[in-house]
């Protein structure tokens, strides 16, 4: 992947406080809960999605509880549509930053994407039109998530499997202009930079480059599959060598950010998904020479 037009940047000095989130995480997912209070493999991190504990008690508060005492944990959302046209729910919000109040995670990330319409969730991802007006409607949302969880915000770049009508931008381009207006971070995941350019017939390295990378503030790494010439972003296998090579691309450009572990659909047992943690934090310490930005 090496191609010299395109050189690594130094780490941003400018990137919301790391604090206590460093080295590689997984997802803290139930088929793990009889597992996980139990290993004493290195585990530096957890990460939920919020909407599996906000409204719910017993077996699921509990296993956070206990979890949080252990590890930090850091919160993902899947259901803000960011870029939605419905208004974003207060109540929501008011109970989103209860929970990240309990955790006390650096910062909250979630999707820039829409997934909802007229009130009707559509438990999927789906792109915006890359143009200016889309640009300053995320970004006015944004800040209203950030100002309401009363902590920052950084957005992850999507898989996607079509350009909406009336784009007139590059991934890269509409990304920067969102987040620059937002004053949000960037939460990069370098499985879904692989299945946009391959599926797109893009270059991938300069793919990766042309995203925001001075404002990452953490790294998902996953699994995908391929449906004939389509790779689908799963998120239910191992993360495979030319992404792990894309990842130590995106370790030199923006030095040891946190680094997640995704494994949501057929999870296999706790130890397979902690060797991938393993992996991963070998080569961070490999390129980086350190484990986490401090």
């Amino acid at each position: 992947m090496d191609n010299p037009t395109l050189n690594p940047s130094p780490p941003s000095t400018t990137r919301p406080g790391f604090g206590k989130i460093q080295g590689v995480g997984i997802g803290l997912r139930r088929p793990h809960y009889n597992d996980i209070l139990k290993t004493e493999r290195q585990l530096d991190w957890l990460e939920i999605i919020p909407e599996n504990f906000i409204g719910y008690g017993g077996r699921q508060l509990d296993m956070l509880r206990k979890c949080h005492e252990r590890w930090p944990v850091v919160s993902h959302g899947v259901s803000m549509s960011i870029g939605g046209p419905d208004p974003i729910d207060p109540g929501f919000l008011d109970q989103l930053r209860d929970l990240l109040r309990t955790i006390d995670p650096p910062y909250f990330t979630d999707h820039m994407c829409f997934s909802a319409i007229g009130g009707v969730n559509f438990y999927d991802l789906l792109p915006l039109p890359r143009c200016a007006e889309a640009v300053t409607h995320a970004a006015t949302r944004a800040r209203q998530v950030q100002d309401h969880i009363e902590r920052p915000l950084a957005l992850e770049n999507i898989s996607y499997y079509a350009t909406m009508p009336g784009s007139e931008m590059s991934e890269g381009a509409f990304l920067t202009g969102i987040l620059e207006e937002a004053n949000c971070g960037l939460m990069l995941d370098v499985n879904n930079v692989y299945v946009n350019a391959v599926n797109h017939r893009e270059d991938v390295l300069q793919s990766l480059c042309e995203l925001p990378l001075d404002r990452t503030v953490q790294i998902h790494l996953a699994g995908h599959i391929r449906d004939g010439e389509v790779l689908l972003d799963n998120h239910g296998a191992a993360v495979i060598d030319e992404v792990w090579e894309l990842y130590r691309e995106a370790l030199k450009r923006v030095g040891p950010v946190p680094t997640l572990i995704e494994w949501d659909t057929d999870i296999p047992a706790l130890d397979v998904v902690l060797d991938q943690a393993d992996r991963a934090r070998e080569i961070m310490r490999e390129v980086c020479g350190v484990e986490a930005v401090p």
